[in-house]
């Protein structure tokens, strides 16, 4: 399915919440023709007149499907899912009882960010070395640790979070994993974890949608210890 001329997505690269609908995208066959512009975060071109006039809060990512503005990552992703389905594409099952596992991995995953990512990697991204605590932040990697104990028992014996299938659920996960790994995080204590996000990393949609500044090299391990 070829993505409309009309659609337009803004996004950055390496932002999870951008990730999402991307792969949403890729899932159905739009992604290669979808028009879009990837902004840099350091120049702050999220605060450009064209994303604004679409985005008052000059956030990404920022979609429009003609003269229809959809913002907010989850958003898209389901508008995207409601209106382009078909069933060789389906990101939600139609049974409603397996897609109220999938609907509860989806919002539950934003536990990574809010577990990890936002107490952790915002924290020393934001703190001097000399001013940051260091048994503060020991607490907090424990925290972190038990999040991802918990994902390791759900992933335990299964390929991906829902059913024997890629699904939504994987589209709203697997963008947080893949930044903690980026960032350093090894999950070598974590070995379901460690063989989802191996598999998941190889799918064809990710690959084309990786994003481009991950290709150029490596960064701080900040979570090494995870």
């Amino acid at each position: 399915m070829a993505a409309n001329k009309d659609m337009f997505l803004w996004w950055g690269s390496g932002s999870p919440p951008c990730w999402k609908p991307m792969l949403v995208l890729a899932e159905k066959e739009m992604w290669e023709s979808l028009p879009n512009k990837l902004i840099s975060f350091d120049k702050k071109e999220n605060k450009e007149a064209d994303i604004l006039a679409a985005n008052p809060r000059g956030q990404v990512p920022t979609f429009k499907d003609g003269s229809l503005v959809v913002n907010e990552s989850n958003a898209i992703c389901m508008y995207l899912e409601e209106k382009y389905s078909n069933d060789s594409n389906r990101l939600l099952p139609v049974d409603v009882e397996e897609r109220s596992q999938v609907y509860w991995r989806m919002f539950e995953s934003g536990n990574i960010q809010s577990n990890i990512t936002v107490p952790i990697v915002y924290s020393i991204w934001n703190t001097k070395p000399e001013d940051r605590n260091q048994a503060e932040l020991d607490e907090k990697f424990t925290k972190a640790k038990e999040e991802l104990g918990y994902w390791e028992r759900t992933l335990t014996g299964r390929s991906y979070l829902v059913g024997d299938r890629f699904t939504m659920a994987d589209v709203f996960f697997y963008p947080f994993l893949a930044f903690l790994v980026r960032l350093g995080a090894t999950l070598r204590e974590f070995p379901a974890l460690k063989q989802y996000y191996d598999l998941i990393s190889q799918r064809p949609t990710v690959q084309a949608t990786w994003p481009p500044h991950w290709k150029e090299g490596s960064t701080a391990p900040i979570l090494a210890a995870l």
